[in-house]
């Protein structure tokens, strides 16, 4: 009986976002504009200058990038919203349930990994527009990898907020710990060759592996893999495992510490 509680939490939770996505057609436009502006603009204009002497297609380099930050970045930057539910007192009704605070929190991730999945197909659509190469397998292999990402984000947010006081607060230093990750993880950019003060970060930062992992599964069995690709996808998927674990564990325990003591 209590695991159908969890599952009915989890499930609630998940809905929830998804309907707010929905009724909110401004988020869900903004979504769709700077992915676009991304690869369209930025993509477009590398291929045009620099793609002859970078041994590989650099608008497929930075779709691909693109689509494995919107996947972790959305679903990390949704979390934000339990901030504006513990200040609307509505995850105080949540936290006082009786269900496991896990099961809220996944049923949170969930929810905010469907909201991304939903953008993901924009990305998508707007890469085949552009005479991306994808083929229907291929998008669908990626399905499995993208929750994964989604997953990954979604903990990182968890982590991140989880001492934070205020959605005022949160919205203030959220840019500050996510664009830099967009140019460290090589979302625009090759990372293979870096400077050790840049070479650090970007092997901490969670985004690296979320893209390499994308990159891996795109550009396996192709030339450019060697270019391209920084890790073996196992390694990828043991380094996002484990973070995943950590910032889940630690997260949750924040936030929750933070409800106790309100």
């Amino acid at each position: 009986m209590q695991i159908v509680k969890e599952i009915n939490a989890i499930a609630t939770l998940a809905y929830r976002d998804v309907t707010k996505l929905l009724r909110d057609r401004l988020r869900l436009i903004v979504s769709f504009i700077f992915p676009i502006i991304f690869i369209g603009v930025l993509g477009t204009s590398l291929q045009e200058n620099l793609g002859s002497n970078a041994g590989f297609n650099l608008l497929t380099f930075t779709f691909t990038g693109v689509l494995a930050q919107t996947l972790f970045q959305s679903t990390a930057s949704g979390i934000i919203s339990l901030i504006e539910d513990r200040e609307n007192d509505f995850s105080q009704e949540m936290f006082v349930s009786p269900i496991s605070r896990y099961s809220i929190i996944i049923g949170k991730i969930i929810g905010e990994s469907i909201v991304s999945m939903i953008q993901a197909i924009g990305v998508i659509a707007f890469g085949l527009i552009l005479g991306i190469p994808l083929s229907i397998g291929l998008i669908i292999t990626f399905i499995p990898i993208a929750f994964i990402l989604t997953f990954l984000g979604g903990a990182f947010g968890i982590f991140i907020l989880g001492n934070l006081s205020s959605q005022r607060f949160a919205n203030q230093i959220f840019p500050f710990v996510i664009f830099p990750q967009i140019f460290l993880a090589g979302v625009f950019a090759p990372m293979k060759t870096l400077p050790i003060y840049l070479l650090i970060p970007s092997r901490i930062i969670p985004l690296t592996y979320a893209v390499d992992l994308l990159r891996g599964l795109y550009y396996s069995g192709k030339e450019e893999y060697e270019l391209i690709v920084l890790h073996h996808p196992l390694i990828n998927l043991a380094v996002i495992a484990g973070m995943f674990i950590f910032y889940l564990l630690i997260g949750t325990y924040l936030f929750v510490r933070n409800e106790r003591n309100r």
